[in-house]
């Protein structure tokens, strides 16, 4: 690994300049490095970072990976870091004008990292740097725990896709304090919903806490506050549950183990909270690439096609870069391909706002004809394709946007897959062409952790952790359940209660005659395997996890 030599990179800064024109910000420092395509292989198993700490799965990819590249060599193009610098990879033997494409898809990721919402909890750290040292942490670790590190670090992944990434980067983006000011809590909590006090004595409160402030007194909460003791003795008591409560209210699954955890407050055990905190800290830096992908994937190769085919220094080129570009974000007839549909949709979002069609006046309109001619020329979709870029996720880019019009400008469908009897072969058919259809496909595809959180009143009362999972349509993987929860266990150091939820087939109701049933309407047509559908209903259940054995009931 190499940095790529002075002719590359004033192809590479080229190119900022023509993204920089055309509305693209990024830093002005960036490193470029130059790998094999071999090498290539063994960054993407630590998610393209290579100062990443070392675990035994991620050696294991690598072993699959290079046994893979064997049998089927491949060439990758590139790879690139959300740091500060923005670390990018390249192949050894790109030519120049292969390198100027690549060169405008890693600055639109650039673009993306450095602008997007989502990523503005790192945007303030150096995640090379700390992760170098994580791993030093841990490598040390390793040689005075031995096997006991690598067992913390298993069983801190097995929960680290339940961080509370939202809260993170909503304590960004909106910044507020973690702790309700005392006043603010007398005033909108304690007055009104613990003493239900009278409009007229709550008004005399707010124009003494006034007076007091007005009249320029030093420590005028202090003084207000000792008056409010002298008429409510537990209003200190109060404060300080809600405040405990508020607290535990925001802390994810690992946060509340690290904090609560007799197990690890023991001194011979507290330096696995190190390791916990670098496995939760690692997975916040990653959760927003997750959940971007189709967005990011498709900003970049947006911006690769856009101002590639504007470069003069791509002449003589243009079949090549047809070539490799289609086989890039083809859309495929079957299956989902990122960059294709996110390519795609921000070139739809940037035609509908330059007619108008995010508008009132388009969306009453019930003719087709009228729709496909309606323009208004307004020419605001560049700019409104840069507020996508950084105001949303995959989530809401599907949701927001895909719509009938997109799907038959594009000749798209849901497709569906049957048992041809007669030929005794499964065989393709368009199940659907509709866009909410279409949409419901890209979205279950997407990045969606379950939502667990610790019922810290149960906890203290019954003395096991407990943990609650929301009902989101979705059940637990159950073939996950156990081993995750002896990991909990040895962290927590106790017994483990999971309340979740499971489908059963719903029971129907019980024959009354045959000639009612004789009566009753044919049943829903049969779906994809030739099957009836079957209706389910959810039952809640408790899974117990004591002594590494797992026992179910229901509740």
């Amino acid at each position: 690994m190499e940095l790529i030599d002075q002719h590359a990179k004033k192809i590479m800064e080229g190119c900022k300049e023509r993204a920089r024109e055309a509305g693209l910000k990024f830093d002005n420092e960036t490193l470029e490095y130059i790998v094999t395509n071999r090498d290539m292989i063994e960054l993407s198993p630590k998610v393209m970072i290579p100062t990443l700490y070392d675990y035994w799965v991620n050696d294991v990819r690598v072993l699959s990976g290079k046994g893979m590249y064997e049998a089927y060599p491949n060439n990758p193009y590139e790879t690139v870091i959300n740091t500060r610098p923005a670390i990018s990879f390249y192949n050894d033997n790109n030519p120049d004008w292969l390198n100027v494409m690549i060169f405008y898809h890693v600055l639109g990721h650039i673009d993306f990292f450095q602008n997007n919402l989502f990523f503005r909890h790192t945007w303030d750290t150096d995640f090379t740097g700390q992760a170098l040292a994580d791993k030093r942490l841990i490598a040390r670790y390793r040689s005075e725990k031995g096997r006991w590190a690598d067992y913390v670090i298993e069983f801190a992944r097995g929960i680290d896709n339940l961080v509370n990434y939202f809260g993170e980067v909503s304590g960004k983006i909106m910044p507020v304090k973690r702790k309700i000011g005392k006043s603010d809590y007398y005033f909108d909590i304690f007055l009104q919903k613990e003493k239900n006090v009278s409009q007229n004595d709550y008004l005399k409160e707010i124009s003494r806490y006034n007076l007091l402030q007005k009249n320029g007194e030093q420590f005028f909460e202090d003084q207000f506050f000792a008056e409010v003791l002298v008429k409510y003795p537990e209003f200190d008591a109060l404060y300080q549950k809600t405040l405990e409560k508020k607290e535990k209210i925001n802390l994810d699954v690992i946060q509340y183990i690290i904090k609560h955890s007799p197990f690890l407050k023991k001194d011979k055990n507290k330096w696995m909270k190190s390791i916990m905190e670098v496995v939760r800290n690692t997975s916040l830096i990653f959760q927003p690439q997750i959940r971007s992908k189709i967005m990011n994937e498709g900003w970049a190769s947006f911006w690769h096609e856009t101002l590639f085919m504007k470069d003069d220094r791509i002449k003589g080129h243009e079949v090549d870069f047809a070539r490799i570009n289609a086989s890039v974000t083809s859309m495929p007839k079957v299956g989902l391909n990122p960059y294709a549909l996110g390519m795609r949709l921000f070139y739809h979002i940037m035609d509908m706002e330059n007619r108008g069609c995010y508008s009132l006046e388009y969306f009453r309109l019930k003719d087709e004809v009228e729709k496909k001619h309606f323009d208004k020329a307004r020419g605001t979709g560049m700019k409104f394709i840069f507020s996508v870029r950084e105001n949303l996720c995959d989530f809401t880019f599907i949701n927001s946007y895909i719509d009938q019009e997109f799907i038959n400008r594009h000749d798209l469908f849901v497709s569906g897959k049957r048992l041809n009897k007669e030929r005794m072969s499964w065989e393709y058919y368009v199940k659907s062409r509709k866009a909410d259809d279409y949409k419901d496909m890209v979205i279950n595809t997407l990045y969606h952790p379950p939502d667990i959180h610790v019922d810290h009143k149960k906890t203290v009362e019954q003395g096991p952790l407990y943990l609650v999972h929301t009902l989101e349509g979705k059940p637990l993987k159950i073939d996950f359940i156990e081993n995750t929860m002896t990991g909990i266990e040895y962290l927590w150091g106790g017994s483990v209660r999971l309340e979740t939820w499971e489908p059963v087939m719903k029971t129907p109701p019980e024959k009354k005659n045959a000639t009612f049933w004789s009566q009753m309407p044919p049943l829903p047509a049969s779906n994809d395997d030739g099957e009836k559908p079957k209706e389910i209903e959810w039952k809640k259940v408790l899974y117990v996890m004591e002594n590494r054995k797992l026992l179910k009931r229901e509740i």
